[in-house]
């Protein structure tokens, strides 16, 4: 199965649902390539950003499933590389 090479940037406002978001990050876990968090405390939100190697239709069904927790905006963007 064809792979793709993407990006999901995800901002955790204060009411976040950060138990199920690391959930299903774990869930979607053999796709993960990096991960890096950046607390901003100035104005009370979580930066993440999720490198991943995954078909395209993995990709969007966990972007989906985290712009659905409360509190938590995600956004992706794919490669032009395949994976």
């Amino acid at each position: 199965m064809e792979t793709r090479v993407a990006v999901l940037s995800i901002i955790v406002g204060p009411g976040g649902d950060t138990e199920n978001l690391n959930r299903l990050l774990h869930e979607y876990s053999q796709y993960v390539i990096g991960r890096m968090g950046i607390p901003y405390r100035q104005k009370n939100v979580n930066i993440i950003s999720i490198v991943l190697d995954a078909p395209q239709d993995k990709t969007a069904a966990l972007a989906g499933k985290i712009g659905n927790l409360p509190d938590i905006t995600v956004k992706t963007a794919y490669s032009n590389v395949p994976g």
